[in-house]
């Protein structure tokens, strides 16, 4: 199959854009397929992790900014641990996302950013996540109200469900936060 790349789709300013926002080179990649081989999603994106990245090489940054995968990626860095040349994909991911959200591209992937919202509140409140209270929020924000119910008792006997949040990591959330709210002070100036 033939593709016909027209210069007027490049934007090689772009790639540097997601390069500064990843702190990653994506011509480090040389296409081994071993981010797309370990992704614990990639049978649910639009296009694998490592095609993402050859778009970004050949410069068609508006085409990786209008995927659903730079929205379903978790970030886990599973990619990015199986990477021979140390390309942090989860990183470039991340970049995209941010690059995406600067130029008014909305997720099609509507739960996602519902779901970052929710889950960033619970960490900046608790310190660490409250899985009760984000699988709460999140379902009734949803309207899946029941979805994962019959998962919960198993969960609770298990230990992995808690009653009451933990406090533990809240000092360390608090500052990291705090931090954030700087950065985005001394952009605005």
């Amino acid at each position: 199959m033939k593709h016909v790349i027209e210069q007027k789709h490049l934007r090689p300013d772009e790639v540097q854009t997601v390069e500064e926002l990843s702190g990653e080179d994506v011509k480090n990649c040389y296409q081994c397929g071993k981010c797309t081989a370990g992704c614990p999603i990639a049978a649910d994106m639009d296009v694998p992790p490592n095609q993402v990245i050859r778009l970004l090489q050949l410069g068609l940054v508006d085409e990786a900014l209008k995927l659903n995968t730079i929205w379903l990626c978790a970030s886990c860095e599973t990619c990015t641990t199986r990477c021979p040349r140390e390309v942090d994909m989860a990183a470039v991911m991340d970049a995209l996302r941010n690059l995406a959200i600067r130029e008014g591209i909305r997720s099609p992937e509507r739960t996602v950013p519902f779901f970052n919202r929710v889950f960033l509140s619970i960490v900046k409140r608790y310190g660490r996540v409250f899985e009760m209270e984000l699988i709460g929020r999140f379902n009734t924000g949803t309207f899946n109200f029941f979805k994962d119910v019959t998962k919960a008792p198993k969960l609770f006997f298990k230990g992995r469900l808690k009653m009451w949040p933990n406090f533990s990591g809240r000092k360390t959330a608090n500052s990291v936060f705090k931090d954030l709210e700087r950065v985005k002070d001394s952009k605005k100036k």
